[in-house]
């Protein structure tokens, strides 16, 4: 059978799997669509953070990233899987025993304000918005590409599957959606890691082959020889000042994306949440530790492959050609030699977009027809389970913490339930139209979602949780200065794409670019926050006393 058949019986068997869980778990009551009733186990919600975190852009593009930047590409493994760490010590225990349903009902009550709660509510609205339109492009190329169909049906199709159990059954059902589309992610990750591995070095474990074979001098030379700068030189293609910030920046945007840290409220105590981190941990930790190997050899055998080559020879083989044909992957003979230059110059003759590269990487290496199915079908789960996240959480920040806690606290469950099934469907309908239409500015988008988690909600959870002095005139001050000065640099900094201009109004904030940017939003936050909380009345002692009591610590759980 053909790849594409394959791929078409893989993606029919997982997403049959996935409508059936969230039939199964269909839910009636808020609790349920919310927070999953809050009895979901450890291990599997362990599994079900971990699918959530790994969207398209780290299962899609991680690789991608490493093999394209080398050492500076690292910065997204140190910052994503640090934010985890900071979420295990720092936030969700606490969150957890606070025992609410989402993040603006956590800020709404911790500061006795209806205004917090809908700044933290139009700020989760945004971040998710932002973000979810990547995991809807990400299902459109996988389905442009192995299904060959139109990148548009390819999208709507994954927002129908999406919409399906998350209307049907809530955080619930995607709760366990999540579980199993985890270990098709992982799955899918380390099959083809685990051959390539092999077939490049002689050593089946990629982390081991990585580090012991010769595979990446051998890169660094290639590179070099074709005008490229060295594989692993560091500080290359960002500065040590942006390095710095945008790993930050990634690490606090992580402990403040409201998606995730909903998660901790689907289990049954402090001690669930805190072991659901550990679990997430380790599972995002296999992909996240085998992301630069894969990234090394898809690099390595991409040049292999295509540089220097007849050109002619190099459209003819099957993978180049059928990638070609979705625009992704681009060979123009700029000297008219025949020839395919592959250099770091202006001679470069490959236009490839980092996101085919794991994709493309079974291909590229002749392997079986199976894995490259198998590779589709992980990274529609990855894509759809980041998707289905983020629309249950746009949807408690609007029928939760706006309708219900706002305007109408005397809304039967049935009436709740309505209003967050019809938001759930606008806020498809918003989805897919930014998948279908995405803005031209992918990396940008995800920058500006992880800089605005970083500086509007972390500083204020955080201060929330620790500083019990901090009151509702400084968390609301706070998020509105980080906010505000963080679109505002990202607007200026990235205005060719976002506005048009022929030049950046700024090129930089002192140096600092658009990725990391949020870090400056995300201090300016904390230092607004404990100047106003301190020239304006202290929180009420019930609030105060409540949060003594968060903090201390749970013995018996």
């Amino acid at each position: 059978m053909s790849v594409e058949v394959i791929t078409i019986i893989l993606v029919l068997i997982t997403f049959a799997i996935y409508t059936g869980i969230g039939w199964w778990s269909r839910v009636k009551d808020t609790s349920n669509f919310y927070v999953a009733g809050q009895g979901v186990p450890t291990i599997a919600n362990g599994a079900a953070i971990a699918a959530d975190w790994m969207s398209a852009a780290s299962f899609i593009s991680m690789a991608g990233l490493v093999a394209f930047l080398g050492y500076d590409g690292t910065i997204y493994l140190m910052g994503w899987t640090g934010g985890y760490v900071l979420l295990a010590l720092l936030l969700a225990p606490y969150l957890r025993k606070f025992g609410k349903f989402t993040v603006p009902d956590f800020i709404g009550d911790r500061f006795y304000s209806n205004g917090a709660r809908a700044v933290a509510a139009v700020a989760t609205i945004f971040i998710s918005l932002t973000y979810i339109s990547g995991q809807m492009r990400g299902v459109g190329i996988v389905f442009s590409r192995y299904l060959q169909v139109d990148i548009v049906i390819g999208v709507l199709i994954g927002m129908a599957i999406v919409g399906f159990f998350a209307l049907l059954g809530g955080m619930k059902g995607v709760t366990w959606t999540q579980a199993i589309q985890y270990f098709v992610i992982i799955i899918a990750f380390l099959i083809p890691a685990f051959a390539i591995s092999f077939q490049l070095t002689g050593n089946p474990i990629p982390q081991l082959a990585l580090t012991s074979s010769d595979i990446v001098e051998r890169l660094g030379e290639i590179q070099i020889d074709l005008g490229m700068t060295e594989y692993m030189a560091p500080f290359t293609d960002l500065s040590i000042l942006n390095v710095f910030m945008i790993t930050l920046a990634l690490m606090a945007g992580t402990a403040g994306l409201p998606h995730v840290i909903v998660r901790f409220y689907t289990v049954k105590s402090v001690r669930a949440a805190r072991w659901s981190a550990v679990w997430a941990i380790i599972f995002i930790g296999l992909l996240y530790l085998t992301a630069p190997a894969v990234g090394a050899f898809a690099k390595y055998n991409l040049i292999d492959t295509i540089a220097d080559k007849p050109l002619e020879e190099v459209q003819n083989i099957d993978w180049v050609n059928k990638w070609e044909a979705t625009g992704l992957l681009q060979l123009d003979d700029l000297n008219g030699d025949g020839t395919v230059n592959f250099t770091g110059g202006e001679d470069n003759e490959v236009v490839i977009d980092g996101d085919i590269i794991v994709l493309s990487t079974p291909e590229v290496a002749n392997l079986s027809p199976f894995i490259i199915a198998l590779v589709a079908a992980g990274g529609l789960a990855a894509a759809l389970s980041t998707a289905s996240g983020l629309l249950i959480t746009m949807t408690s920040a609007v029928s939760h913490d706006i309708y219900y806690r706002i305007f109408n606290k005397k809304a039967s469950e049935s009436q709740r339930l309505l209003v967050g099934r019809i938001t759930l469907l606008a806020a498809l309908a918003v989805a897919a139209y930014v998948g279908i239409n995405p803005p031209g500015f992918a990396g940008e988008v995800v920058a500006l979602a992880f800089g605005l988690g970083a500086a509007s909600l972390f500083p204020v959870i955080l201060l929330g949780i620790f500083d019990k002095r901090m009151n509702k005139e400084g968390a609301v001050a706070g998020i509105i200065t980080g906010l505000s000065f963080t679109l505002i640099m990202i607007g200026a900094i990235l205005s060719p794409s976002i506005f048009g201009t022929e030049e950046p109004i700024l090129n930089s904030f002192f140096g600092i670019n658009a990725q990391g940017v949020g870090v400056v939003g995300m201090v300016l936050n904390f230092i607004v926050s404990f100047i106003v909380s301190r020239m304006t009345p202290e929180p009420p002692k019930e609030i105060q006393k409540l949060i003594e009591n968060v903090r201390a610590p749970e013995l018996d759980e």
